[in-house]
């Protein structure tokens, strides 16, 4: 039995889509907070309401390539590794420059560098799929 979305459920989906891509794009400029998190979930929730949205994402010059290296073996390249890490070093930087060091304070670094250790622990080298703008080079046997 296949079972179709309601209304409310599709409108509650493309609000989290739109939101989602919203914050996403900001992220873009925003140091420290994460762009690819965002825009992975816009298209998880463009799936489930807007097949237009979720064929532009899809179809995207920068978000396209990301999330079919993701959807083909959860690949981050090192180069998006290397470029997480500094952002987050230069975030905690200017936390620890800037605020009071408070209870918020270290719960951020240290939701920063559980994050670090997870993108870490995610393969670098497209398998079989994987598109080889983002994914770098295929390594040798």
């Amino acid at each position: 039995m296949s079972r179709t979305p309601s209304k409310l459920s599709q409108l509650l989906f493309a609000l989290l889509a739109y939101a989602s891509l919203a914050i996403g794009l900001v992220a873009i400029a925003v140091p420290g907070l994460p762009t690819t998190e965002f825009i992975l979930l816009a298209a998880w929730a463009a799936t489930r309401s807007s097949p237009r949205l979720s064929a532009w994402l899809e179809g995207h010059r920068l978000f396209g390539p990301m999330l079919h290296n993701w959807r083909n073996g959860k690949v981050i390249p090192r180069r998006a590794k290397i470029a997480a890490t500094a952002s987050m070093l230069c975030c905690a930087g200017l936390m620890l420059l800037v605020l009071e060091h408070h209870w918020p304070v270290y719960l951020a670094l240290a939701g920063m560098g559980l994050g670090n250790l997870w993108i870490w622990s995610r393969p670098e080298h497209r398998g079989k799929g994987a598109c080889s703008r983002w994914a770098g080079p295929t390594p040798r046997a």
